[in-house]
């Protein structure tokens, strides 16, 4: 894997798992998805969180809690490098929250210093700064979302879109996610919006046929696994491979 790529390739954690994040750290990974919005954060929790994260060096993406200005200017207040906003309803309401990660003219994020300025005072050169390396992602989980993508993508406050493909199938009336080929269909128009406007679109690519499109599509960025789901795959692998071994000895043993 070439340097660049390791921060392309991410994790998700759903709560504060300073093991799983150093252990990431230690096999390459350079970027962390909190799922703020589902996990078991809490504001304390984030505060002490997200500098460690960083302190691994890891890239921290934060999937705020809702598409609300609080949740958003806390992430980035703590110092999170771009925020994921979930539930995004069409262009208008990506225009009006994700203004909430950039400061005016370009949107309507609020000042407060502390981390973000080096615990100092900000200067016009440290907003432009801040609003060029702050990243926004509105998520495509809605159906109003993927109908005008064009139209958020186009948006200045807006640096690319996250997909949300269990949502997404869900709102758009076909049930459970289950990878099919419509849901590839809603996942390649995004990924051909993206391209056409020259931003970043960015999976939860759990499966292999996730992360062989992502790679195909010129994904940005790639979650690879999950917190309880490599936790979950790790305890079945060992289960499975000690009740073939015994099973395997009981039968030489007859």
């Amino acid at each position: 894997m070439k340097n660049e790529d390791h921060g392309r390739y991410g994790f998700w954690l759903s709560s504060c798992n300073v093991a799983a994040a150093e252990i990431a750290a230690l096999i390459g990974y350079r970027s962390v998805v909190l799922d703020i919005e589902h996990g078991s954060f809490d504001l304390e929790g984030l505060d002490r969180f997200i500098p460690l994260l960083k302190g691994l060096g890891h890239e921290v993406i934060a999937k705020v809690l809702a598409a609300e200005r609080g949740p958003i200017q806390e992430a980035l207040d703590f110092g999170a490098d771009a925020v994921v906003i979930p539930h995004i309803l069409g262009a208008k309401h990506a225009k009006q929250i994700c203004g909430f990660a950039k400061f005016p003219p370009l949107g309507d994020r609020s000042f407060a210093g502390g981390r973000t300025v080096a615990f100092g005072a900000a200067d016009d050169a440290w907003v432009k700064e801040q609003d060029r390396k702050t990243k926004c992602y509105p998520m495509v989980e809605d159906a109003g979302a993927i109908e005008e993508i064009e139209g958020i993508l186009a948006l200045d406050c807006v640096d690319g879109v996250y997909v949300g493909p269990s949502d997404l199938s869900l709102r758009r009336g076909r049930g459970a996610y289950k990878r099919s080929d419509k849901d590839f269909a809603d996942l390649k128009h995004v990924a051909d919006a993206a391209a056409a406007a020259g931003k970043r679109w960015l999976l939860p690519a759990w499966s292999v046929e996730e992360k062989k499109f992502a790679l195909a599509n010129n994904a940005y960025h790639l979650t690879l696994t999950m917190e309880h789901g490599a936790l979950a795959a790790g305890l079945r692998e060992a289960w499975t491979l000690t009740e073939k071994l015994s099973s395997e000895m009981a039968a030489v043993a007859r």
